[in-house]
């Protein structure tokens, strides 16, 4: 049903942003294959899938890439995808028989889908690194905290998510759009660096608008002002406050009594955009929010035009009605977890299998997709290329 119905993917498994861009493009209807080490089978009941929902919606084959038959499989494979992504260091699929020269050889139009942390070229290119590595030399990291404190890595949604598996399932959607015009494929070179760097791109103009530091923690948007944080409150529980537009910080005033308080005194609350006074206002924001319950606060400021929410768990999102009313979770063979995303009014996504065993559809796969019958796959297995 999803709006990808009909192309089909070769995912060559990998961790992070790689299977993130592989559920994404099968949320939206592709038919991904994901190509396992053949040595990775452990077997397992198909009626009882593995609980890692980071691998749901694709079939799973198991393949020996590191062998001559596994290799000349796997490009029999690309002659009929539409695309392939590998997230591989810079060189080891050449190296290993399926770069994109020979599956462009093999199939003209295909999507060539790379994806690392620093990209195919560039000093760092060969290195090894994670998540907080790319965040830090795309400059984002030294921007993640509050004054005075060390950069605090948001976990790896930035870098692996946001600037890596993300770019890289847009960039093959824009690869597969190109190619229905021209015939002819191209390599997409997803960078975590490069993606988290374009995530930064608003920062970058505030910069070159003077209203944005380098200081870090001290910016309206990483926690320096009163109206842009979260507050604990008196149960140890969290809430969020984003009342940046005038007339919404209005509301903040109004309904947690600040502007009261202030009019009891006879004074005149300091401007919004008084940086200055942010501390001051923030200390007292603290006090305030510490004397009732977050639920109490909820009571006070959902259905405002505050910018309010509670800061929830993963269990308690799950269950809040705004998310349940939305279907923003589902739940696939018995595990939560988000909902495909973004939604189509007319080729909604879904998910169409929970996460595979390693291997499980090796022969549905190749009868499937190659017409090999059965003889030639137990001839497969016999030599050790597929499991």
């Amino acid at each position: 049903m999803g709006p990808l119905t009909g192309m089909k993917i070769i995912e060559v498994a990998g961790i992070g942003p790689g299977p993130f861009a592989a559920m994404m493009l099968a949320d939206m209807g592709a038919d991904v294959i994901r190509v396992d080490r053949a040595g990775a089978v452990r077997g397992g009941d198909p009626d009882q899938p593995p609980p890692d929902v980071f691998h749901r919606g694709r079939r799973s084959i198991a393949v020996d890439l590191k062998s001559p038959d596994g290799v000349a499989t796997l490009l029999d494979l690309v002659d009929q995808a539409d695309a392939l992504i590998e997230g591989f260091r810079p060189g080891v699929a050449e190296r290993l028989g399926f770069g994109p020269d020979v599956c462009h050889e093999r199939n003209p139009a295909l999507v060539f889908g790379r994806m690392t942390g620093w990209g195919q070229d560039g000093p760092y290119a060969r290195t090894a690194g994670h998540d907080i590595n790319y965040i830090a030399l795309a400059g984002v990291l030294e921007h993640l905290g509050r004054a005075g404190e060390k950069p605090t890595p948001p976990i790896n949604l930035v870098g692996d998510f946001g600037g890596g598996g993300m770019l890289l399932a847009f960039g093959v959607v824009c690869g597969l759009l190109e190619a229905k015009g021209s015939g002819r494929g191209q390599v997409v070179d997803a960078a975590m660096v490069d993606g988290s760097a374009v995530l930064m791109t608003m920062m970058w103009g505030f910069r070159h608008m003077g209203i944005w530091s380098d200081e870090r923690g001290t910016n309206m948007l990483d926690t320096a002002a009163h109206f842009y944080d979260t507050y604990e409150c008196a149960d140890g529980r969290f809430v969020s406050i984003g009342s940046i537009e005038p007339q919404f910080y209005a509301e903040l005033l109004e309904h947690s009594g600040l502007a009261a308080e202030f009019a009891g005194r006879d004074e005149e609350l300091p401007h919004q955009m008084d940086k200055e006074q942010w501390p001051h206002l923030k200390a007292r924001l603290t006090e305030i929010f510490a004397t009732r319950t977050r639920d109490e606060w909820c009571r006070v400021m959902e259905g405002t035009d505050i910018c309010f929410a509670p800061v929830l768990s993963m269990e308690e999102a799950a269950r809040h009605p705004h998310n349940v009313e939305r279907g923003t979770f589902i739940e696939v063979a018995g595990l939560t977890q988000p909902a495909p995303a973004p939604r189509f009014d007319r080729t909604p996504p879904e998910v169409q299998r929970p996460p595979a065993h390693v291997g499980q559809h090796t022969d549905e796969v190749l009868a499937e997709w190659l017409g090999a019958d059965a003889a030639r796959i137990d001839e497969l297995r016999a030599a050790g290329t597929i499991a």
